[in-house]
């Protein structure tokens, strides 16, 4: 695993999210997740919405369901999954401007429900759900055996994991870790990234059964090209984007140059894209 040079707290995670509320917003809406390119002809919100779709059918709900959704960001995902699957969704964020956002947008009042809630000290109950989807949020978390075992805990038996996790590539040279994964992990306040032979033992190791492991990087590097020129045209066109840049107490200002950082990763294998499906054995 490649780990940041600097400690990654919770907090340090909120407050990444916190300030660039705007900017993910604005750039790329409120799917805090990758797009899924199958064609290639998507539009960008056609992508996010596919990788939630593929993520669904992946956790192979039935309406009814128990999902919870850990690291919901602004709840795309959960409403998504609420009203065209008929889950029952509990988000979960450590971000209070995220889960403000999805509670003033979302119509149907406590469906999905959005907790401001940390993994590593979570309070749902043994067996509680159906399913468990993580999109992009594992990453955030240090202690990657603990995110499992709790995602085992809550689960019911036969219940569904689905993790989609951003990768470090295997056998990394000296320069891509120090220039690429090492700095995207420090500037994106994420503790570590594993590779994916460490994600299935950290599974295994929490007692799950994989089923399947997809490599989707080719399908989702495009994100990165179309975040960084609509930041581009965002310097441009909205003056506030380069005052925030210019204000030395917006300490995740850089995370403008970590989107240059993920595109070169993906291009140059330092970085992948991998979709877990695991189950809780009956």
């Amino acid at each position: 695993m490649v780990e940041s040079s600097q400690p990654i707290s919770a907090d340090d995670v909120a407050r990444h999210y916190d300030q660039l509320d705007r900017f993910y917003r604005e750039i790329w809406g409120e799917h805090v997740h990758h797009g899924l390119w199958e064609t290639g002809r998507e539009s960008a919100d056609e992508a996010v919405r596919a990788m939630s779709h593929f993520v669904a059918a992946k956790a192979s709900l039935v309406p009814g369901a128990e999902v919870c959704d850990l690291g919901c960001g602004y709840g795309g995902t959960s409403r998504l999954l609420a009203e065209e699957y008929g889950a029952r969704v509990t988000g979960l964020t450590v971000s209070p401007t995220q889960q403000r956002y999805a509670s003033e947008v979302t119509q149907t009042p406590g469906n999905p429900t959005y907790l401001i809630e940390d993994w590593m000290r979570n309070r749902r109950s043994d067996g509680a759900f159906d399913a468990l989807i993580a999109i992009e949020s594992t990453e955030h978390m240090a202690d990657k055996l603990r995110v499992f075992s709790e995602a085992a805990r809550v689960l019911k038996p036969g219940g569904r994991l689905v993790v989609c996790a951003w990768l470090a590539g295997d056998a990394l040279k000296r320069w891509q870790v120090r220039h690429l994964v090492e700095p995207v992990c420090r500037e994106g306040r994420l503790p570590g990234m594993g590779t994916e032979g460490e994600y299935v033992a950290w599974m295994e190791q929490a007692g799950f059964v994989l089923k399947e492991q997809l490599d989707v990087s080719a399908k989702v590097a495009r994100t990165w090209p179309i975040c960084a020129w609509r930041f581009m045209i965002g310097l441009v066109r909205r003056p506030g984007y380069l005052r925030f840049l210019l204000d030395a107490r917006n300490d995740n200002r850089i995370f403008a140059l970590t989107m240059m950082r993920i595109w070169v990763s993906y291009r140059t294998g330092a970085m992948r894209y991998v979709v877990f499906v695991a189950e809780k054995p009956s």
